[in-house]
């Protein structure tokens, strides 16, 4: 994974910290001895629990320490934090935890990773996530969401840029969601929640199961209206020909990106050949890692981008291509090194698993350019959104009219 420039450089005394202890927090017993430490502490900015597990009960009373630190705290780290807990626990946990953290008003990094959160979390996460003003960097991989729970997560993101910007909060910025399954199912209001996130910068999707059809529409319905990003990884999904023209076509959308990431992404000769002939037309000034791991590159895409690497991507400083289809002593792999060598920066990755290209390969690329995935029924987002919106609307109005009849009982 890329360093991620969002991760502020905190001072010692800013950290609190029980990262890895492998600590088992059931009761208030269990948990108090550390919050008394915490809670003793003034100007806390990171407080990381990650690699820890907790119940119920701790939850609780971690969720009031929270609230004393509300005024600091910038960055949570919860990865790995509910190991051994049944599903029933989980989402009572989630309940204390979600609505200490969302009111902080500096708390812009959240990382909720390697925690089996599925479908049974799915309604403490909307609720988060759609309420969560303050928040700019989400980090939400290895939840083991599925389609169902990543629809609800897209429709959560774009009532969060409603609510942002109601309040005059600037838009998400990260949105990490790598290895959760989130296929096809999910992509229509997942394209529909990150559009409407104009300030995104980092987006990785990586090994979500997600097929052509649906690498089509989350680029062209969605991350091409997010001209901000920087990172995009899609690494492990399925692109082929049929959706890496569309990313091709719209790579110049990006001109701020720093890294593309499409390593294992089976783009064909083909789709790859695209994807170089769009570099070769616009220049990438910030491009500095390009990752394309078996995707059966050829010598036809390794020639040209051998030949745009000095003017089209003046700062590339890693470039990946094991796992293609060229000879690793080709003279163009000779010519790419020598351009690095020059310019005293840049470097290939080992080239220990290339594969030869032979007579039936490529007929079978001929006879069979596309994957065999069914087509789908094609959805109008803009109508979706516009839906999605007046029931959101509809959703508001009612919340907000329970409460002033609360009021008036209060009276």
């Amino acid at each position: 994974m890329a360093s991620l420039d969002f991760i502020p450089q905190y001072k010692p005394e800013e950290i609190y910290s029980l990262a890895g202890k492998s600590i088992k927090f059931d009761t208030k017993a269990d948990i108090e001895p550390y919050l008394t430490n915490l809670n003793s502490l003034t100007g806390i900015k990171k407080l990381d629990f990650s690699g820890n597990t907790i119940g119920i009960e701790a939850s609780l009373e971690l969720s009031k320490s929270i609230t004393l630190h509300a005024k600091t705290l910038e960055e949570v780290n919860f990865a790995d934090f509910f190991t051994g807990r049944l599903k029933d626990e989980i989402p009572q946990c989630l309940e204390y935890l979600l609505p200490s953290i969302s009111q902080c008003p500096q708390l812009h990094i959240v990382n909720l990773s390697d925690n089996a959160f599925g479908l049974t979390t799915i309604e403490q996460l909307e609720k988060f996530l759609s309420e969560a003003i303050y928040l700019n960097h989400l980090i939400l991989s290895n939840n083991g969401m599925g389609p169902f729970a990543g629809e609800r997560i897209g429709k959560s993101l774009y009532k969060l840029s409603l609510s942002k910007s109601t309040q005059g909060q600037s838009s998400l910025k990260t949105f990490i969601c790598g290895r959760n399954r989130l296929e096809n199912g999910s992509i229509n209001y997942l394209s529909i929640g990150l559009k409407n996130h104009k300030d995104l910068q980092v987006v990785k999707l990586y090994q979500n199961g997600i097929r052509p059809s649906g690498i089509k529409k989350l680029i062209s319905q969605g991350l091409k209206f997010n001209t901000q990003l920087t990172i995009l990884d899609l690494q492990d999904n399925t692109i082929t020909k049929k959706s890496g023209s569309v990313l091709a076509d719209n790579l110049p959308q990006w001109p701020e990106l720093k890294e593309l990431n499409v390593n294992d992404c089976l783009l064909n000769p083909k789709g790859s050949l695209d994807l170089i002939k769009s570099l070769e037309k616009t220049k990438f000034n910030k491009l500095e890692s390009l990752k394309l791991q078996y995707n059966e590159l050829d010598n036809d895409s390794l020639k040209i981008l051998s030949s745009i690497i000095s003017e089209n991507l003046p700062v590339l400083t890693k470039l990946e291509l094991n796992g293609n289809r060229f000879e690793e002593d080709s003279e163009l792999i000779e010519k790419i090194q020598s351009i690095f060598e020059e310019r005293g920066f840049g470097e290939l990755d080992e080239l220990d698993d290339l594969e030869e290209l032979d007579s039936e390969d490529e007929d079978e690329d001929e006879s069979d350019e596309e994957d065999d995935e069914e087509e789908e029924e094609e959805i109008d987002l803009n109508e979706l959104e516009l839906k999605l919106k007046e029931s959101t609307t509809k959703e508001d109005k009612k919340v907000e009219d329970i409460a002033s009849e609360l009021e008036k009982t209060h009276i």
